[in-house]
């Protein structure tokens, strides 16, 4: 099957909006220990979940204010870094999220398999 321009576009969209979905779980889950940004965007790169940092950053701080992540600067080294860390209350809502998503996902395995029958 050919897609023009214009499905390209919107399947690029609806994939992306479907990735927006899972970056906050992603995150979490690799926030258990320490990490800054950067580290964090390399982490999920090699485990196949590429974001950028005009998405992490935001992503971080906005979680941070919720009270799931905490953070602190390190000035040591070359240069100074903030490092998150999972809260008490995030690592809580990690354990509801990761259990919603197993549910989730084998509703839509069971959906995709049953073709609408």
């Amino acid at each position: 099957m050919m897609i023009n321009n214009t499905q390209s576009e919107q399947y690029q969209k609806l994939t992306q909006e479907l990735r927006r979905g899972v970056l906050v779980l992603a995150a979490l889950s690799q926030l258990q220990e320490e990490k800054y940004g950067y580290a964090l965007i390399s982490r999920l790169a090699e485990k196949g979940l590429d974001i950028e940092q005009g998405t992490i950053y935001p992503l971080l701080r906005r979680l941070e204010e919720q009270g799931l992540l905490v953070s602190e600067w390190n000035v040591e080294g070359s240069r100074p870094r903030r490092y998150y860390q999972l809260s008490e209350q995030g690592d809580e809502v990690l354990q509801d999220l990761a259990e919603d998503w197993r549910q989730l996902t084998q509703v839509m395995e069971f959906l995709l398999k049953d073709g609408g029958n």
